[in-house]
């Protein structure tokens, strides 16, 4: 069922005039600035720059290991040279940029409750450009339909974000033109950004095979960061009788009926089954991963997602191997 684009229940059809759909590009910046924005600077306190590691490293100098130090720093050369653990020291730029490439494609439009997973990037895009641009940061982005078909060049400043936002807001619904090729969207940004960037990859993944190479590759450049979008409905059916199940993207439909205990599981276990190769896949591509569910709060997945940065760093930075450790 996951090898290509899966048939999703067909969600209850939107109200014709969603309230959000009404917002303006300024009301919802305005909107997101006062409630998610606020609190999720406080609780950050100035530590934005979790979320644009390894940006921008120009190797300055060489000194001796000191507790503390990330280890993924060690110059091995010098250090079996000197008998003496050394690490590079760098320089971080002071401008920094980030990318988001942002996946619109049929299957995108999909929601069972009030968000669709549109409106979570949207949000999810407006926030982070935000946070970012306020400290001088550039903010770019590449729109992917049928194919990678916009380019938003990298400027810093609200009247930017506020660009951007418009410009999501503003793009009409995907129609069914076929399934997603989500490595077109990769190649082209390879293509792009030439400058080394933060780089995040918005999509479901809900694509023809064939992405994962170009995501690694774009990850051996930049620092790369998957941000899952997902709804509950895909993971698990409820029982809700007769069903049509619809690709979002072909128009395929499929009647089920979801009264079937014995359906549901296979659809729970085939649902995980994706979940667990998709993990795989970003794991080896050596990008990290931020999951945004529809029914979830964007600042609260914003704070795990930097708190797994946060714990992540530390491990890395917690002491010298065993090994060193025994020599030293």
């Amino acid at each position: 069922m996951f090898g290509r684009k899966s048939p999703r229940p067909q969600p209850a059809p939107p109200s014709p005039t969603p309230v959000r759909a009404t917002e303006s590009a300024e009301h919802v910046l305005r909107r997101l600035e006062w409630t998610t924005l606020r609190r999720l600077d406080g609780l950050l306190q100035g530590d934005y720059r979790t979320l644009m590691r390894g940006t921008g490293l120009d190797l300055a100098d060489l000194r001796e290991y000191q507790h503390q130090d990330d280890v993924r720093h060690i110059d091995w050369n010098v250090t079996a040279r000197l008998q003496q653990p050394h690490v590079r020291v760098y320089t971080e730029d002071r401008e920094m940029a980030a990318w988001f490439l942002l996946d619109l494609s049929a299957s995108i439009d999909f929601g069972s409750g009030e968000q669709r997973k549109r409106n979570v990037s949207a949000e999810f895009v407006a926030v982070l450009a935000r946070l970012l641009t306020r400290h001088g940061n550039r903010v770019g982005a590449l729109l992917h339909g049928a194919g990678a078909d916009t380019l938003i060049p990298a400027r810093s400043g609200r009247r930017h974000v506020l660009h951007l936002l418009h410009s999501l807001q503003t793009r009409p619904d995907a129609t069914e033109a076929g399934t997603t090729r989500l490595d077109q969207l990769l190649v082209a940004a390879a293509h792009t950004i030439r400058r080394r960037s933060t780089v995040f990859v918005v999509s479901d993944f809900i694509s023809e095979p064939g992405w994962e190479r170009p995501l690694a590759l774009l990850a051996q450049r930049h620092e790369v960061v998957a941000v899952r979008l997902l709804d509950p409905l895909e993971l698990e059916l409820p029982d809700l009788g007769l069903v049509t199940l619809r690709d979002a993207e072909t128009g395929e439909q499929l009647l089920v009926d979801t009264h079937d205990a014995g359906f549901r599981h296979r659809f729970a276990r085939i649902a995980a089954q994706r979940e667990a190769e998709l993990r795989e896949s970003l794991a080896r591509a050596g990008v990290d991963s931020l999951e945004l569910s529809t029914d979830d709060d964007l600042m609260d997945a914003l704070l795990r997602f930097t708190d797994l940065r946060k714990r992540r760093g530390q491990l890395a930075s917690g002491g010298l191997p065993a090994h060193l450790k025994k020599a030293a």
